[in-house]
């Protein structure tokens, strides 16, 4: 990504947070609420290191709250028969993840709320892993399928005060794709047909929710 569409990103995240540009009028007195900000795209795509980014530049104005924290465990995920479809939309808590937005955009005074987050090393969720103080404006979420319509997936989009959505050519995703998988344990052959077979089926899916983001982010 381009530096100065990535400083329009953080000036557009600024914004969210309620903090004016650099020499612009001030808010005035008074609690700003807090605004949720979603970050989609198909796997390997950038959400993750971008999201990454943007929270660090607003330096302690967001915290980051990714959707990956609502797989269902790998055990839970044998006993359904899921685990080889294991990124599908049926594969998360969907009606849970909603639950956690929903409580995140009106924070009580003086509690913390704590989400979940996803290890890869282990490929499991991580219960209780990112805390949410009280006074953060701004949560930024990222996931494939914030702009999904089916089922719980629906009412994610309404939570979000804006939804990017990340492109990339998938001559630069797959591959990258391909070698996160083989970073995480995967063998090269298992890595390609897991990306043929699981991450692009998703990808097909995901890209339907295109035209519902507020914004489409161009990744180089």
């Amino acid at each position: 990504m381009e530096a100065r569409l990535f400083e329009a990103l953080v000036e557009a995240g600024r914004g969210l947070a309620g903090v004016p540009a650099p020499g612009g009028p001030g808010t005035g007195p008074g609690p700003v609420r807090r605004r949720l900000l979603g970050i989609a795209g198909a796997p390997g795509s950038g959400k993750s290191t971008l999201a990454e980014r943007l929270v660090d530049r607003l330096d302690g104005l967001a915290v980051l709250v990714p959707m990956d924290g609502f797989h269902l465990a790998g055990a839970e995920l044998e006993r359904l028969g899921r685990a080889g479809r294991k990124g599908a939309p049926d594969t998360f808590d969907a009606a849970g993840y909603a639950a956690l937005l929903t409580r995140l955009r009106t924070p009580e005074p003086g509690v913390t709320v704590y989400a979940p987050a996803f290890d890869r090393s282990l490929e499991e969720p991580i219960a209780g892993s990112v805390p949410v103080p009280p006074g953060i404006p701004l949560v930024v979420t990222e996931g494939n399928y914030l702009l999904h319509d089916e089922g719980p997936w629906a009412r994610i989009l309404p939570l979000l005060d804006e939804a990017w959505y990340l492109d990339l050519d998938a001559r630069v995703r797959v591959p990258r794709l391909v070698a996160r998988h083989i970073r995480f344990g995967k063998d090269h052959a298992h890595a390609e047909r897991w990306v043929h077979d699981s991450d692009e089926a998703n990808t097909r899916l995901i890209a339907r929710g295109r035209g519902r983001a507020h914004r489409v982010i161009p990744m180089g």
